[in-house]
C-alpha cells in the first residue's frame, strides 16, 4: 500500500541516518579528545575505575615529592657526616704524632684545635630545608613513602622514618687533648670511639638513603604502571578510530542518498492521477 501520510522507507532510512550519525559523533570525539570512554555515560564502571586510579596517580606525585624531599635531607646530612669521618682520621694522625716526645704539641694542638672547629661547623651546616640529623636539634624526619588502597577501598599512608644520629651529642671532641705527649697517648682510645661513632653515624644514614632512594624509583614504577593501566582502559584506539571514521562516512553518505530516495517515494503516486 502507498500513502502520501506515512512513508515507512523514510522512517527506516531516517532511523538508520540517526544510528550512522550518533555513531560519527562518537568516533570523532574519541579522535579528538584520545578516550574512548570520556565521560561516565560512555561507561560507568570504568570510568569510576579510571578515576580512583587517576586519584591515586595523583597521591602517588605527593608521595614522590615528599621521597625528593627526604632523600635532599638524608643526603645532606650523609655528606656531612661523611665529611666528619675524614676529619676524623686526619685527627688522628695528628694524635699519634703528638704522642712522640720530639715534636711541637702546640702547632699540633692548634691543628686540631682547627679540625674541632670544623666538625662543628659541619654540624651545624648539614641541615635541609631546617632538617638536621647530625644535630640532636633537629630530631628524626618522617617521609611520606606510600599510598596503600585495600580491596575495601580504604587508602593508609606509609613512612619511613630516618632517625637523627646525634653528632652533636655523640661526639665529644672535649676528650681530645694532645697538650704533651702522655695527654696524646691516653686520648688515642678516645679518637677511636669518635671515628667509631662516626662512621656508624655515617653507615646509618647511608643504610636510610637507600633505602629512600629505592622507594623511589619503586614509586616511580608504580605511577608508571598505574598510568598504562588508565591508558589501557580509557584511550581510545586511534587506527581503528581512523578506519570507524571512514567506513561511517561512507555509511553517512550511503543513508543520506538512501533517505532521499525514500523520500521521492510519494511522488510516485502522482503517476496514478494522470
Amino acid at each position: 500500500m502507498s500513502s502520501i501520510l506515512t512513508n515507512n522507507s523514510a522512517m527506516v532510512a531516517l532511523q538508520t541516518l540517526k544510528s550512522i550519525n550518533g555513531n560519527l559523533q562518537k568516533t570523532q570525539s574519541e579522535i579528538s579528545t584520545g578516550k574512548s570512554i570520556a565521560s561516565a555515560k560512555d561507561n560507568s564502571a570504568i570510568w569510576a575505575i579510571s578515576k580512583v586510579m587517576e586519584s591515586d596517580v595523583s597521591g602517588f606525585k605527593a608521595v614522590s615529592d615528599s621521597l625528593s624531599l627526604g632523600e635532599s635531607t638524608v643526603a645532606v646530612a650523609l655528606a656531612g657526616a661523611e665529611q666528619i669521618t675524614d676529619l676524623l682520621n686526619q685527627m688522628k694522625e695528628k694524635v699519634i704524632a703528638a704522642t712522640g716526645e720530639n715534636v711541637d704539641h702546640a702547632k699540633l694542638t692548634n691543628d686540631v684545635d682547627e679540625m674541632k672547629n670544623q666538625i662543628t661547623s659541619i654540624i651545624s651546616a648539614s641541615q635541609f630545608n631546617g632538617a638536621n640529623l647530625l644535630d640532636t636539634a633537629g630530631g628524626d624526619i618522617t617521609v611520606l613513602s606510600s599510598l596503600d588502597r585495600d580491596s575495601g577501598g580504604t587508602v593508609t599512608a606509609a613512612n619511613i622514618t630516618v632517625a637523627t644520629v646525634d653528632f652533636e651529642g655523640g661526639l665529644d671532641l672535649t676528650t681530645i687533648d694532645i697538650s704533651t705527649a702522655t695527654a696524646a697517648d691516653g686520648s688515642i682510645a678516645a679518637m677511636e670511639t669518635l671515628i667509631q661513632t662516626a662512621i656508624d653515624g655515617s653507615a646509618a644514614l647511608g643504610a636510610s638513603s637507600k633505602r629512600i632512594g629505592d622507594q623511589v624509583e619503586f614509586v616511580g614504577k608504580v605511577m608508571d604502571a598505574m598510568k598504562s593501566g588508565i591508558g589501557a582502559l580509557v584511550d581510545a584506539d586511534m587506527e581503528e578510530a581512523s578506519a570507524r571514521l571512514q567506513a561511517l562516512q561512507v555509511q553517512q553518505q550511503l543513508g543520506t542518498q538512501s533517505l532521499s530516495i525514500a523520500n521521492q517515494a510519494p511522488q510516485a503516486i502522482l503517476s496514478l492521477f494522470r
